[in-house]
Order: structure tokens, then sequence, then C-alpha cells
């Protein structure tokens, strides 16, 4: 074992998948790329992300207490990465990468049409926004494409390279301890 630089540990531990948040606020949909979220809860359903309030998204998450977690694949990981790179507070988004607004079923933030899977949240949690950045979501409707085949997801290593899914394993039969999730 050899030191390892305490400034860069968030490379060894990056959460997967790389998502899109849409947000709305004042008729005005927004996108940003994020990689900082945790599965939390099973029932309710809650999800941790870290949006940091230098994003233009993060005034209306917190104002609105409403977004969507779109979950794209491969094929639009460069795509995902550059709207990661501009803001929102400059360009639509929406046009500028040709992507789809759908609407939700609960929530005013739109859906991603070329997502294979978005998620309804609220806000149920913001104690730790101003310290940590951190909201806690609790989804409120699911949605996946039966037509969208390409199911890889990709997760970012924290220094602008990703890894993309790849084999699958099944140990359902090993899944004792929480037969719930199976």
């Amino acid at each position: 074992m050899e030191d390892y630089d305490l400034g860069k540990v968030f490379k060894l531990i990056e959460p997967g998948p790389v998502v899109l948040v849409t947000t709305s606020s004042n008729g005005r949909p927004n996108i940003m790329t994020m990689s900082w979220h945790m599965a939390m809860e099973f029932v309710p359903p809650l999800i941790g992300c870290i949006i940091s309030p230098e994003d233009y998204s993060f005034e209306a998450l917190y104002a609105t207490g409403e977004c969507v977690i779109g979950i794209p694949t491969v094929e639009m990981m460069k795509k995902t990465v550059d709207i990661g790179n501009c803001s929102g507070k400059d360009v639509d988004k929406f046009e500028e990468f040709g992507l789809t607004p759908l609407p939700a079923g609960k929530v005013k933030a739109p859906l991603l049409a070329e997502c294979f899977a978005n998620i309804e949240c609220r806000v149920v949690d913001r104690s730790m926004v101003d310290k940590y950045g951190l909201f806690v979501l609790e989804a409120v409707k699911a949605w996946t494409d039966p037509e969208h085949k390409e199911r890889r997801t990709f997760h970012a290593n924290g220094d602008g390279t990703f890894v993309v899914d790849g084999e699958s394993v099944d140990l359902k039969d090993r899944m004792v301890k929480f037969p719930e999730c199976l």
C-alpha cells in the first residue's frame, strides 16, 4: 500500500451512474449533469443528491422542491458531459442539445424522452443543503421506456474518464437477507 491524496478520495468511491437532473422554475426548464447521488431508502424511495449553490439548477430545485432524474445510457455519454459543461443561465439546454421534454405525471420538471428511465422527485429534507448541498429527494413516480433497448449506463471516475456497465452476474440465489430487493 502507498499513500493516496485525500483530495482525490472521491475518485475511489464515485457513485454511479451519471444522471441528468431536470428542473423547471418560472416556466423555464433546465437540465444539469450529476454524478454525486445515492440511494438512501427503499420505502419510501429516497435519493440523496449533492447540487452546489453555484449550479444554476440549485436555485430552481430549492425554490420548487421538484426535479426529475433522467438516466441516460452510453449513447448519450458525450452529450451528457457537454450538458455539464455549460450553464442553463446562458443556454437553453433542451434546444442546444436536441433533447425532448415530456410532461411528468406528478412534478412540473420535464421527463427526458432520450433517457431510458426517469424518476420524478420531490425534496423531503433540506436540513443538509446549507452545509453540504445535500438534498434528500423522495421518488414519487418512475418511468422506463420499453422501446429503449440500450440499458448500459456509465459512471464517472472523477477525472474525466468513465466506466461503462458491462457484464451482468446473476447472484439472486445468494440474496437471502434482502429478498424484497429481487
